[in-house]
């Protein structure tokens, strides 16, 4: 009997080849780029801060959005996509290397942070032992929630362990005696009616009707989080990954960020031309 991975990717690659067809990639204008995204705010970012930056050069955009983690590096992998926004580097690095696939990063973008949500509870201080907190179930972003955790003084995690990797087997002591209870992403946001705290990745806060300014607290986002474009590697250096790179650059789009992504991340080139337009 195959196992559920082996079953999971061969649905993968079912609906990738059915994308395939679709788009008719291999008789595809070079000017024709197919993105996917994670549905809401990425999305959004695309369709209106960097497809009309593209249309103006020429390309033919579309934005096909995802609604989990796993479909749109596939997809990539296997030519139904040009480019992805949706991850981190740390996550990128982790899925390319576990399922052999050849992609790359290519440019930052301006990221929502990770945050604690409450629909019970107007302060962090009305903690009480035994408090049901729900977290990423993947291991990059449930990594971000224990360190956050941590610093709250909620838990205590073993000394020297690596931050990036840090996992429930690694909390030393469970201060608050919390509940914790890990749930894909896109289910956190529903996850407020039932538990006292959440935590929420940005997009899927913001995608729910959360504003990031309703969080308890918010990470201070690493550079190993900010969110990123991701192409395959070979494609690294063509044109269009290129112009992709540029609209991301461009004074057009930080002005884009500065009227509607209000909390996110900056990226470190946006901070540096912002700074220099002073």
């Amino acid at each position: 009997m195959p196992s559920h991975r082996s079953v999971v990717r061969r649905r993968l690659l079912g609906l990738s080849l059915a994308m395939l067809a679709s788009h008719n990639v291999a008789a595809r204008d070079p000017h024709e780029l197919v993105i996917g995204t994670s549905v809401g705010p990425y999305a959004d970012q695309v369709k209106f801060g960097i497809k009309p930056i593209l249309e103006k050069q020429g390309y033919k955009v579309k934005v096909v959005e995802f609604s989990d983690y796993i479909q749109p590096n596939f997809a990539l992998a296997e030519g139904a996509l040009d480019a992805n926004i949706f991850q981190h580097i740390v996550y990128l690095r982790q899925f390319a290397s576990e399922h052999k696939l050849a992609l790359s990063d290519l440019i930052t973008i301006p990221t929502a942070p990770i945050a604690l949500y409450s629909s019970k509870h107007k302060a962090l201080t009305q903690v009480r032992e035994g408090a049901l907190v729900t977290m990423p179930n993947d291991p990059t972003n449930q990594a971000r929630a224990l360190v956050l955790l941590d610093q709250l003084g909620w838990i205590r995690l073993r000394p020297q362990i690596d931050p990036l990797r840090a996992s429930e087997k690694d909390i030393a002591v469970n201060l608050k005696k919390l509940k914790l209870v890990a749930l894909e992403a896109a289910q956190l946001p529903r996850s407020l009616q039932d538990s006292d705290y959440a935590f929420v990745n940005g997009n899927y806060a913001l995608a729910s009707g959360l504003k990031l300014t309703d969080a308890l607290i918010t990470e201070k986002i690493s550079p190993n989080y900010i969110n990123l474009v991701a192409v395959r590697s070979a494609d690294k250096d063509k044109p269009y990954a290129r112009d992709i790179a540029a609209a991301y650059r461009s004074r057009a789009f930080l002005d884009y960020t500065n009227q509607h992504l209000q909390g996110y991340a900056k990226t470190e080139y946006q901070l540096a031309q912002q700074g220099s337009a002073r």
